[in-house]
C-alpha cells in the first residue's frame, strides 16, 4: 500500500475515536499526539506536523458537529480535511497533444516513469512516442527501448550520440505524428552547473508543455530544495513522486514539495507499468485513512472492462444465475485492474478487514482458480453442477492440482452465487452476508 506505515498509524489513531463512548477533550488531545507522532515518523516536516495537529485539535474542540453527524464522525472528517489541505491543490495533467520533458537527479526513476507515463496516456486512448535524451548513462537508451517494446510504443534514440539537444530535435521530427512525446533526460548525482546547462539547452529545443520533476519519495525533506532548484532552472510545472509504496520517507517528500510552486501531479505506487496515479488529495488521504477510493476503482474498472459485457454479467450475478464463465471473467477483470492489494485498498473498510490476511496468497489462489477453469470444457463452465467425481479427477490432472483444490473452487463459486442471489432485494440477508465476510467466513478457501 502507498505509505503503508503512515496509513496504519493514522488508522490506529482513529480507532481510539471509533471505540469511544463519547468524545472528550482528553481523548482529542491523545488523538492529536498520536497523529503528530505518525506524521513525524513518516518524516513529515516538523513545522507542518505541528501546525497540522494544532489545527485538528482546535477544530475538534471548538466546532460543533453538523446536523446528523456524530461527534466521532465529525472528528474523523476534520482529520481528513486537514490532511487534504496540507497537500495543497495539485493541478491535473491535461489530456491533449503535448510534449513532456522529465528531469531529475540520478536514481530517481525517470526512465521507468517514462514507461509508466506512456502507459497512462495509452489507457486514455492517446498515441505516445518516447525520446531517449540521456546520452550519459550507459544503457539508458536500451532500457527505454525495452520499455517501449513492452508497451508497443516507438522510441527514438542514438546509441553513440553525445549531443542531447540535436538528438531530441531529430526525435521530435521522427515522432511528429504522435500525440504525446515524452523526453527522458540525463541526471547527475547532484544538481551541478553542467546538468543545469544541459537542461536549459534541452528546454529551449523541446519547448515542453510540461516539465516534470521526478523525485524518489525516499529522499525525504531533500525533495523541497531539489524541486525549488529545478524549478528555478527550467520552470518545473509539476512533480512525479516515485517509489511511494511502503516508504517511510514519503511524508517528507509530500510535505516538502507541496509548499513549492511545483505541485505533485502523479505518484508511482509500484513496479508495474500501471502503477502511476494522479494525485487527488481527497482520494489519497481517504485511502490512507482506510476510507477507500471508489472513484479510482470505478475509473480503473472502466479502462479494462467492456461496459456492455460487464453490465450483462452483473445482471446475471445479481440474479444468482451466473456460471463459472462469468466468475472467470470477473477474476480476469480484477487481475487487469492491478495487484489485488491495491484494488482492495480502494474499497472502503477493506484495509482494516484484510489486516492479517495474506493478499499475495489470495492473489495466487485466484490465479490457480483460473488455471483450473482453463482445464474445464465449455459444458462444465456453463453447468458447474455437473462437475462430479470423474470430471473433478480429469480437471485435476489437466490443471496439475489436487482434487481438493477443484472442490475449493466449486465451494467458492457456490458461495459467490448464493451471496449475489441473496443480495437481490433482501436487505437482511445482505447484512448477514456482510457480517460473514467481515468475520472471514467468506474468504477464499
Amino acid at each position: 500500500m502507498v505509505l503503508e506505515g503512515l496509513g496504519e498509524a493514522l488508522r490506529n489513531s482513529l480507532r481510539k475515536i471509533a471505540g469511544a463512548s463519547h468524545i472528550s477533550p482528553k481523548l482529542i488531545k491523545e488523538l492529536v499526539k498520536d497523529i503528530q507522532r505518525a506524521l513525524l515518523q513518516a518524516d513529515v516536516n516538523v513545522k507542518l506536523a505541528l501546525e497540522l495537529s494544532k489545527e485538528i485539535e482546535r477544530r475538534s474542540l471548538e466546532e460543533k458537529p453538523p446536523a446528523g453527524m456524530t461527534g466521532r464522525e465529525h472528528v474523523v472528517r476534520i482529520v481528513h480535511q486537514e490532511l487534504v489541505k496540507s497537500l495543497g491543490t495539485p493541478r491535473a495533467l491535461n489530456l491533449k497533444s503535448q510534449r513532456i520533458m522529465l528531469v531529475g537527479l540520478y536514481g530517481q526513476g525517470k526512465t521507468t516513469t517514462c514507461g509508466k507515463l506512456a502507459k497512462y496516456f495509452q489507457r486514455k486512448g492517446m498515441s505516445v512516442g518516447l525520446i531517449a535524451a540521456d546520452v550519459h548513462r550507459p544503457a539508458a537508451y536500451e532500457q527505454l527501448s525495452q520499455l517501449g517494446e513492452n508497451l508497443n510504443v516507438p522510441v527514438y534514440g542514438e546509441k553513440d550520440s553525445k549531443d542531447a539537444p540535436e538528438l531530441v530535435k531529430k526525435g521530435m521530427e521522427e515522432l511528429a505524428e504522435r500525440e504525446i512525446l515524452i523526453i527522458d533526460t540525463a541526471g547527475r548525482h547532484s544538481l551541478d552547473d553542467d546538468l543545469i546547462t544541459e537542461m536549459k539547452g534541452l528546454s529551449k529545443v523541446v519547448k515542453p508543455d510540461e516539465t516534470m520533476l521526478v523525485l524518489d519519495a525516499a529522499v525525504g525533506q531533500q525533495a523541497g530544495p531539489q524541486a525549488s532548484a529545478f524549478h528555478e532552472a527550467v520552470g518545473v510545472t509539476g512533480v512525479i513522486l516515485t517509489k511511494l509504496d511502503g516508504t517511510a520517507k514519503g511524508g517528507g517528500a509530500i510535505s516538502a514539495v507541496a509548499v513549492t510552486d511545483a505541485p505533485i501531479m502523479l505518484v508511482g505506487t509500484g513496479e508495474g507499468p500501471n502503477d502511476l496515479e494522479v494525485l487527488d488529495a481527497d482520494r489519497f488521504i481517504g485511502r490512507l485513512l482506510g476510507m477507500g477510493d471508489l472513484q479510482s476503482l470505478l475509473e480503473r474498472a472502466e479502462e479494462v472492462i467492456e461496459s456492455d459485457k460487464a453490465e450483462d454479467t452483473a445482471k446475471r450475478m445479481m440474479s444468482g444465475k451466473f456460471n463459472l464463465i462469468d466468475l472467470k471473467e470477473q477474476m480476469e477483470a480484477i487481475t487487469k485492474m492491478g495487484p489485488l492489494g491495491k484494488v482492495m485498498e480502494m474499497i472502503p473498510g477493506m484495509s482494516s478487514m484484510t489486516k492479517g490476511t495474506n493478499i499475495e496468497e489470495t492473489q495466487k489462489k485466484l490465479e490457480t482458480y483460473k488455471v483450473m477453469m482453463n482445464s474445464m470444457t465449455n459444458y462444465e463452465l456453463e453447468n458447474p453442477k455437473e462437475i462430479k467425481k470423474s470430471r473433478i479427477e480429469r480437471i485435476s490432472k489437466g490443471s496439475g492440482v489436487e482434487p481438493l483444490e477443484i472442490k475449493s473452487l466449486l465451494k467458492y463459486y457456490n458461495q459467490m452465487k448464493k451471496m449475489m442471489g441473496s443480495m437481490s432485494g433482501n436487505r437482511r440477508m445482505q447484512q448477514k452476508l456482510m457480517r460473514q465476510f467481515e468475520s472471514g467466513d467468506m474468504k477464499l478457501q
